[in-house]
């Protein structure tokens, strides 16, 4: 099975002209859209690019992006996703563990030798070669591998995560039965392609809607989206929502067309899911998404009620593990479009196996599910996830620097801000700090508050105490 291929046959009924991606520089036919993913298809095989291949994708989130991640696809080559921004030195790490072999990115500066590849786009792109010591099992070439993500890292440390064709189809399949995709569809897109693909842009080229991407400007490229009148679906993140509850540009009727707004990659907070109602007449359903498992809960609108993520959809099942006296128990999930393996290192998974999503959960006597926080202290930004020994690591490296702590702080638009209690020597002061954590690492992941204190906190074998400092 190829994902690809089942895009083309489900899409090949669309009538011509049917546009399949929108921004503010233009249109892409369903039609354009393929011609330029053969051009560019063949443009990669001709470079080496072949089944089985890992190619990571560092570029800004475009109508390339999607044509660029298609041609890959069709390859059956396998898509390594990588953040617009990413430092060189996490690059590197991701290209390791995934034993990829090609990066594609728009500006060449990543590595040096990078190829410039002439192309439909306007900029081309750019393709270089990188040469891993990382080996994969021989297992992982038969197993239809599509896409390689690394995950938000439950137990402390990202793994790469890796979906095959089949799975791809199965969880859009899924996802579909309460979003209800169709040709008729033009979907207002806010998030980033890097950490949302597979459920989502996917999903909505397979039931032929348009893709608007509002991503690029944002609220700029929203209002134009908003303007053209015709927007059917909404995909955001509460930092979108509350950006529009908050806009004075964005009249209370601007949505009226919109038939679901779909709030996914972080808490929708219950002041965000009110003020959004309040102004726009309807109300916000909340997604609840997991790399390794798809889309299992779309929160049902009315029927759900306020602060539940929903009922599981059709084929998942749940169980809370570990579940105390009321009722609190860890979240665990099986169903269709499972992931098949993590990578780094290598563990394939069970065929029956339970995947444990470090949120813990109640369900209430209707089969509702609350999410009321995660088992670890994940920091998530803006829907996306920020590891606190990743930034400490960078912070311990700094000059005249003797410990440090990264914790979240609650925050009303964005969800949560990474910040850091630090221990310093007494000329380190904290602009240089950030200096150095802008080098290192990317913007989101950058300590929002640094504050130097005489001592952090330790236990009594002298190790700094990692408590939860949420509110």
């Amino acid at each position: 099975m190829n994902i690809v291929r089942v895009i083309r046959a489900e899409t090949a009924s669309l009538p011509q002209g049917k546009i399949a991606v929108r921004t503010d520089a233009g249109e892409l036919s369903y039609s354009d859209l393929f011609q330029w993913m053969e051009v560019v298809a063949a443009m990669l095989k001709e470079q080496g690019i072949a089944p089985g291949i890992r190619v990571g994708l560092a570029f800004p989130d475009s109508a390339e992006y999607i044509v660029l991640s298609l041609a890959l696809l069709s390859l059956d080559a396998v898509l390594v996703p990588i953040p617009v921004g990413s430092v060189r030195e996490g690059v590197e790490e991701i290209l390791e563990k995934t034993a990829t072999s090609f990066l594609i990115d728009d500006t060449g500066k990543l590595f040096e030798g990078s190829l410039w590849m002439e192309s439909p786009f306007a900029n081309g792109f750019y393709l270089a070669r990188y040469t891993p010591d990382t080996l994969l099992p021989d297992e992982f070439l038969a197993m239809e591998p599509a896409f390689i993500r690394f995950s938000s890292g439950t137990t402390g440390a990202s793994k790469g995560v890796l979906l095959t064709h089949s799975a791809i189809v199965e969880r859009t399949d899924s996802a579909d039965q309460a979003l209800r995709i169709s040709s008729a569809d033009t979907v207002l897109w806010l998030l980033s392609m890097s950490f949302h693909f597979v459920v989502s842009i996917l999903l909505f080229l397979r039931r032929g809607a348009t893709i608007h991407l509002c991503c690029e400007q944002f609220p700029f490229s929203f209002l134009t989206a908003v303007g053209q009148g015709d927007g059917t679906f909404i995909y955001g993140t509460p930092f979108h929502y509350r950006t529009l509850v908050e806009s004075q540009t964005i009249l209370p009727d601007a949505l009226n067309t919109v038939r679901m707004a779909i709030s996914t990659a972080m808490k929708l907070s219950p002041e965000t899911a009110a003020a959004f109602e309040t102004r726009f007449g309807f109300g916000l359903r909340e997604a609840y998404g997991i790399i390794e498992m798809g889309l299992p809960f779309v929160a049902g609108g009315d029927s759900s009620p306020s602060g539940s993520v929903g009922r599981i959809l059709p084929g998942y099942e749940m169980e809370l593990h570990n579940m105390d006296g009321d009722g609190v128990g860890e979240v665990r999930l099986r169903g269709p479009g499972m992931y098949a393996a993590y990578l780094s290192p290598w563990r394939k998974r069970g065929v029956d196996e339970w995947f444990s999503t470090g949120d813990l959960g109640r369900l209430d006597q209707d089969g509702f599910l609350y999410l009321l926080g995660r088992s670890k202290n994940l920091i998530n930004f803006a829907g996306m996830k920020v590891f606190p020994y990743e930034v400490e690591a960078v912070l311990d490296c700094f000059p005249g620097m003797y410990a440090s702590f990264v914790y979240p702080e609650a925050h009303p638009r964005y969800g949560e801000l990474p910040c850091a209690k630090v221990e310093a020597a007494a000329d380190v002061v904290v602009a240089d700090i950030l200096r150095h954590c802008y080098e290192h690492l990317e913007s989101y992941k950058v300590p929002k508050k640094i504050e130097i204190v005489e001592c952090l906190e330790r236990t009594k074998s002298g190790k700094i105490k990692h408590t939860c400092l949420r509110a």
